[in-house]
């Protein structure tokens, strides 16, 4: 089992920066592949960011060259950069390990215009 807590949403301007966290922890809490999600209200869930390993990374096309996926293997954790955010970006933002199947609680992001 993997426990996924993730850490740094917030209320942020329009142009501003967050970093959100995921720390993984468990008996299999090994990092493989790692995905970031955002559900923004009255909508679907949908990956913004995964990352495959610390060199392979896919992102939507929403948030390339504003979003960084990246990841401590020491700290077994995972990171989501955000800069230049936008009101779009709205959204409870999820971690999930896609290797192994859980997700995190989420943590609210919100942009102000």
């Amino acid at each position: 089992q993997v426990h996924l807590v993730e850490s740094g949403g917030g209320l942020v301007q329009a142009g501003g920066s967050l970093r959100l966290s995921c720390a993984a922890s468990g008996s299999s809490a090994s990092l493989g592949v790692m995905g970031w999600y955002r559900q923004a209200p009255g909508k679907q869930r949908e990956q913004v960011a995964r990352s495959d390993s610390i060199i392979a990374t896919h992102y939507a096309d929403s948030v390339k060259a504003r979003f960084t996926i990246s990841r401590d293997i020491a700290k077994n954790t995972v990171y989501l950069q955000m800069n230049s955010l936008k009101p779009d970006d709205t959204g409870t933002y999820y971690c999930y390990s896609v290797t192994h199947g859980y997700w995190g609680q989420g943590t609210q992001v919100t942009v102000s215009s």
